[in-house]
């Protein structure tokens, strides 16, 4: 039985859509396009008829700016000065009463920028291409398509008006499987949605699919209501959890003065579906105000941007409570967004209370961002006092429920007793099934361990109430060993970054400072930051679970512990003579500035450790962040907030978040996860143990040598079916070894395939890749290009030209002996990587031809980049001469690409050469010298590593 045609697919959606009432129309290039733009535009806008003059003004309009510009041009109006002088108001998209816009599709739209292509399925609105659906055969990997429109976006989306660059939401299928995903280039294929129903049911076959999202009104409502513009330059969609949720805050808001709250777990972006439903329900006409309420120490550098992207001015960085006030007088400022403190301070201080009287008995809608945080406390009931229509709406990630209660002013308080009903639910298992969060490693290191191995560590783990021994300095020494040994392992250093968590601030110096001594004559040292407060803090016994509260603020009249801020001061030096930054304690302002560098350096993978107590643990978000050490009890709410820092999805890479416990918090971890998902959600939520990966692993290494009995066998494969169950097969073993060489325990002699053969089949793997991404055979179509080679796994960023140089230059320090090794060591990590693949051979002349040839005193990057340089120029003058390029031209197009990461364009190529090809022949040469000057840069130019 043959798998079904992506023809078949595509015209089976466009008869379902057809019956959706979309007008099918035979529009397939650009001129068309317009045309049909033009009529859609003159219906949309009442009948109005414009002239081909106002129509082009109205083109020079829309043909301007980004993706992000473009989405705001969208939904705005153009004033268009019309021929007779009188003027009109253009809308090109309903927002409001979004059912009201015309609905059209099409399909094998051609367009030609760099390249030409032509797209599947386009779902027009007004005549403007918003949704854009690429479908693939039924067996297919569904990443190629997501490729597929990635390459569009690079290549030609941009073409003639841009009128692409208008797309809201892509849809990707391959019948079974089906996904969307908002218009921005640079993200990954983690950032790509299924759809669900309210149950969070999964919705992935594509007629299933298109019966729901894909009906106009729904569509035309996620553009209109559900995709978000940040301030950063991105456009988001939100997924379907958070579309139900926010839907049922507006219902509730229209239907009812009962308060809700949303459960949505830790890393499921509620801070932008709670934002979202700000928006909103702030523009129904019986609200008075919406606030957003969010606690200080959350608003680092990047929220506070998010948050000013909705309400300009609405976030500032210091205690403003006049501010507020301010806002609440203003009746043109409906949504505001404000931290619990200064809330708390407006409806307690008598100088504020006489300017907000009138607010007291109108409607105000409160939504509480990480409500199980801030609404424990006198501040819920202040806020209930004065104002007494008030809606509140909370969001949390691990509500409070009655084993997990704390207790205030001798009552034990729920979410639902301040909250009420919990209007959806969205909850751990949930987003690791949908694949939005990642699982956890939690690994247990300590004397308990019943197994001998690199856990088995001489460390008291259970002795909790022997204070002195678990701050004890050889302890905390033996624990610093064991992360100084482990950690590039689990965090594939410098892929990702770790946060270490400890019980106080006397243990966080201890380590510190332990960290410090015994990495001193490192030539490569882990960079190791820290950050507490300073203010004296004792933990409150009835918080069961709850973490401390640890802000960078420090509170007016606290009681200062002196010795903690002499040490934090010493900490804050050595991170500004590592930074050349300037930070201290001596002023609020100077210490919030090192609470956001630190967030900033972290998020951008330029500190390796960071050492805190409490602060960082809850709501912080920094995807590069894969591991957490824990050294401090940790139980349901705040056990389950710790270990999700690390589980945000980023790339192929990043497979699991790990957790390293030097405590024995197993029998807590069950509980949480108990508690917050579901009694069975344990083998869902962790990663199973390192030995089922050992067994799976070796599994899928007889499956492999079943395929491939040698290596030389690979190249004999008798077809493309055999070489892609090679792949597929290879690609499993890349996966689970990814997984693997996270564990602390992993040995090479635990594998059944031994790491020289992993890496020679590797080679194997690539120069399959290769001949793929080499094919000229245009015409016919490999199954092989249906396969995703994720080569993220085997790319690491550190292994360069200039990597492969420092090896070099000790080879020669070595005996002969060490040499031959060494050089057959080198050789292979050209063949096994990526970005070197391509170099190997000039590399590999080098080491054989010229190394020899260098005495001991002679410098071999200077030489090596001589041999570069010259064969550069080589490469440089043949390229021109077999393709008639003109030099001045090339040069141009590698300086673009150098200074705007850009391959040329087909214009850009036909501009260099010194003739001018036949019409007939110009597709076949534009394709052979574009390939050839990509082969140019790949070689010369990617992965030089500043050499």
């Amino acid at each position: 039985m043959t798998t079904q045609s992506e023809y078949l697919l595509e015209e089976r959606l466009l008869k379902q859509l057809e019956g959706f009432e979309y007008e099918r129309i035979a529009v397939d290039n650009e001129p068309a396009m317009l045309a049909n733009l033009k009529r859609q535009l003159e219906k949309h806008n009442g009948g109005v008829s414009f002239t081909a003059e106002e129509f082009e003004r109205i083109l020079s309009h829309l043909n301007t700016g980004t993706v992000v510009e473009r989405a705001k041009i969208l939904r705005d109006k153009f004033v268009l000065k019309r021929d007779g002088g009188e003027t009109l108001y253009v809308s090109f998209l309903n927002c409001d009463e979004w059912c009201m816009n015309e609905f059209q599709v099409t399909h094998q739209v051609s367009a030609e920028g760099k390249r030409k292509n032509r797209y599947d399925v386009t779902i027009l609105i007004n005549g403007l291409p918003l949704v854009q659906i690429e479908l693939k055969r039924r067996g297919a990997e569904l990443k190629l398509a997501f490729h597929q429109i990635n390459r569009y976006q690079h290549e030609s989306y941009d073409a003639g008006h841009g009128l692409f660059q208008y797309v809201q939401i892509f849809v990707i299928s391959n019948g079974v499987n089906t996904k969307y995903f908002s218009n921005n280039k640079h993200q990954a294929f983690q950032q790509t949605f299924y759809w669900t129903d309210a149950e969070n049911k999964r919705i992935s076959d594509l007629s299933e699919f298109a019966g729901t999202f894909l009906k106009p009104c729904h569509v035309a409502k996620m553009i209109t209501h559900y995709v978000v513009i940040t301030e950063i330059g991105v456009l988001k969609v939100l997924r379907p959890y958070q579309f139900y949720a926010v839907e049922g805050l507006v219902d509730r808001v229209k239907n009812s003065d009962e308060d809700a709250y949303v459960w949505h777990t830790t890393g499921s972006g509620k801070t932008l579906t709670s934002f979202k439903a700000s928006q909103i329900i702030q523009r129904l006409p019986k609200v008075s105000k919406v606030l957003f309420v969010v606690d200080r120490k959350d608003l680092d550098y990047q929220t506070a941007r998010e948050f000013n992207g909705f309400s300009k001015g609405s976030v500032d960085s210091t205690a403003n409570t006049r501010h507020l006030v301010e806002q609440l007088n203003d009746d043109s400022c409906k949504l505001i967004v404000t931290t619990i403190q200064k809330l708390n301070n407006a409806v307690l201080k008598e100088r504020y209370l006489g300017k907000i009287g009138h607010l007291k008995d109108t409607k105000v809608v409160f939504i509480f961002d990480e409500c199980h945080r801030s609404q424990f406390g006198e501040t819920h009931q202040n806020i209930r006092k004065f104002f007494t229509k008030a809606q509140m709406f909370g969001f949390t990630g691990t509500p409070i429920f009655a084993d997990n209660a704390n207790v205030t002013a001798g009552l034990t308080r729920t979410t639902a007793d301040l909250f009420g009903k919990c209007l959806h639910k969205y909850v751990i298992v949930d987003a690791i099934r949908d694949e939005n969060v990642l699982r956890f490693s939690v690994e247990y290191v300590g004397k308990y361990q019943k197994k001998e191995g690199a856990n088995a560590l001489d460390i008291e783990v259970e002795d909790i109430d022997r204070k002195e021994l678990l701050e004890s300095p050889q302890r905390i020494g033996k624990i610093v060993d064991y992360v100084l040994a482990h950690h590039a392992q689990k965090t594939k250093r410098p892929d990702f970054t770790a946060m270490f968590c400890v019980g106080s601030v006397e243990v966080l110096c201890k380590y510190y400072e332990a960290f410090k001594e015994k990495q001193k004559d490192v030539a490569n040292p882990l960079r190791v930051a820290t950050i507490f407060s300073y203010a004296a803090n004792e933990e409150n016994p009835l918080a069961n679970g709850l973490l401390p509260e640890e802000s960078p603020d420090v509170p007016t009249g606290a009681k200062i512990d002196e010795n903690s801020r002499d040490k934090l001061d010493a900490y804050i030096a050595d991170y500004n003579a590592a930074f050349g930054t300037q930070y201290s304690t001596n002023d609020a302002q100077s210490f919030y500035g090192y609470y956001q560098d630190i967030a900033k350096r972290v998020r951008e993978g330029k500190i390796d450790i960071l050492l805190v107590v409490n602060m960082f643990l809850t709501g912080f978000d920094s995807p590069r962040l894969n591991t957490l050490y824990v050294d401090k009890n940790l139980r349901f709410h705040g056990l389950i907030q710790a270990f999700s820092r690390t589980n945000r999805i980023l790339n192929d890479r990043k497979s699991q978040g790990n957790v390293v416990c030097f405590r024995n918090l197993k029998k807590a971890t069950d509980e949480a996860i108990a508690l917050f998902s579901n009694k069975d959600a344990k083998e869902t939520v962790l990663l199973e143990p390192y030995e089922d990966y050992v067994a799976k692993f070796n599994k899928a290494s007889i499956e492999l040598l079943t395929i491939a009995p040698t290596i030389g066998s690979v190249d004999d494969l008798p077809d493309e079916d055999a070489q892609f169950a090679f792949v597929t097969k290879f690609r499993e073993l890349m996966r689970l070894k990814n997984v693997l060489t996270t564990f602390a325990e992993f040995k090479d002699a635990d594998l059944t395939l031994e790491p020289q053969k992993f890496e020679d089949y590797k080679s194997k793997y690539l120069d399959l890749h290769d001949a793929v991404k080499k094919s000229k055979d245009l015409e016919k179509t490999s199954i092989l290009e249906d396969v995703d080679f994720e080569l993220s796994l085997i790319h690491r960023d550190e292994i360069n030209v200039a990597y492969i140089l420092n090896l070099l230059v000790l080879l020669k320090k070595l005996s002969p002996e060490e040499a031959t090794k060494r050089k057959k060591e080198i050789l292979e990590v050209l063949a096994g990587d990526v970005k070197l693949r391509s170099k190997r051979e000039l590399i590999q002349a080098f080491i054989e031809e010229n190394l020899p040839k260098l005495k001991p005193e002679e410098d071999v990057i200077g030489a090596f980049e001589g041999f570069w340089d010259g064969k550069q120029k080589e490469a440089f003058g043949k390229l021109c001469q077999e393709e008639n390029i003109d030099p001045d031209g090339l040069q141009k197009i590698l300086g673009t690409y150098a200074f705007a990461n850009r391959l040329p364009r087909e214009q850009e190529i036909v501009g260099t050469l010194t003739y001018k090809p036949k019409i007939l022949e110009r597709k076949s040469i534009l394709q052979r010298v574009a390939e050839k000057i990509r082969a140019f840069i790949d070689t010369f130019i990617e992965g030089m590593g500043g050499v």
